[in-house]
């Protein structure tokens, strides 16, 4: 068994605020307990839950690591009592509650997934937090289903990356908005059918004439506030709009009569407070579903850039000037 060290780095937030606050400290290595593993970290995913996280508005679980990291690749060094599907040695990638900026973090056994054949840890480090929000969102609470129409707001972000692809793999039609036109052309380049400039095009009246005037069946949204009624007047009758952020504001002003008669359906989800259980059944789902098309190269993780783990700061300043495509990674 490798030797685990007591002490390790990681990146800790020092007090809410600005990246600045982000600082290299000395933590307490963690130790698993039942049904956990402690794994050694090779690489972790940056995220917009991070960012929030940071400016104190995102705190994390009950009982779960004060780190920011929602998402980690490296190499299993402990089980706890119960972890049996992974040994010491194993190359995993998982889903966690916190912890990821860290040397070593500990993940449930049932969130955790095997590296995907020829992928290298940063991209499978980039693959938990996006591939289980967009399973989430898109396929169980959207219900997206072949030959429907399917838009998301931020096409060239992790999240727009990662549904773009997978909305196209399982049959869907897509649409993606984005700021600039090399941005529209990288969600182009990924499988959208149509992309929209939404700083110099008007992304209802793109969606309507794509779709034959039908409208959307599915849209993701991470923006909120005044794109709000703007889904609910882009949206087919019977739509499901999912709200996984508020990047816009988290209030909006509808139309209910609008709503009630195109039977629209207006949902969305944080994922993580969801229990072990929760997240489990999306770790299989994506296992059975999701990691063949990753193995064969139909669905790919794009990656924006890097930055070794004590550069955090400097990634997140990446990540907040929205100039990103795909994802950001710290490597360590």
């Amino acid at each position: 068994m490798p030797s685990v060290p007591p002490t390790m780095n990681a990146v800790a937030i020092t007090t809410p605020g600005g990246p600045e606050v982000l600082r290299l400290t000395q933590q307490p290595t963690p130790k698993p307990e039942p049904g956990q593993l402690l794994v050694k970290v090779a690489a972790a995913g940056v995220n917009r839950p991070d960012v929030a996280q940071r400016a104190g508005s995102y705190p994390p679980p009950a009982g779960h690591s004060p780190l920011p990291g929602l998402e980690v690749a490296g190499e299993v060094v402990e089980a706890g009592v119960g972890a049996t599907r992974w040994k010491v040695g194993d190359k995993v990638c998982a889903l966690v509650n916190g912890g990821g900026y860290a040397e070593y973090c500990i993940a449930e056994e049932t969130s955790a997934l095997p590296v995907p054949p020829g992928f290298d840890m940063v991209r499978a480090a980039a693959l938990p937090e996006t591939f289980f929000t967009v399973w989430n969102n898109v396929f169980d609470r959207g219900r997206l289903a072949p030959g429907e129409w399917f838009l998301v707001h931020g096409g060239s972000s992790g999240i727009g990356t990662t549904a773009i692809q997978l909305a196209s793999a399982f049959g869907a039609r897509v649409i993606a908005t984005a700021g600039s036109a090399e941005k529209c052309q990288a969600c182009l380049d990924l499988g959208a059918d149509r992309a929209v400039n939404y700083k110099t095009e008007d992304f209802v009246a793109t969606a309507k004439e794509a779709t034959g005037g039908k409208g959307v069946d599915v849209i993701l949204d991470m923006v909120g506030g005044d794109y709000t009624d703007k889904n609910i007047v882009m949206a087919a009758e019977d739509g499901r709009i999912v709200q996984i952020a508020t990047l816009g504001g988290i209030e909006a002003k509808v139309n209910l009569a609008r709503l009630m008669m195109k039977r629209l359906t207006l949902t969305g989800s944080t994922l993580r407070p969801r229990t072990r259980e929760v997240k489990a059944g999306f770790a299989r789902a994506l296992e059975e579903r999701v990691w063949p098309l990753l193995a064969t190269g139909k669905v790919k993780v794009v990656i924006d850039s890097t930055f070794p783990l004590a550069e955090a700061a400097a990634a997140h300043r990446r990540l907040e000037t929205s100039q990103h495509v795909g994802k950001i990674v710290l490597t360590l």
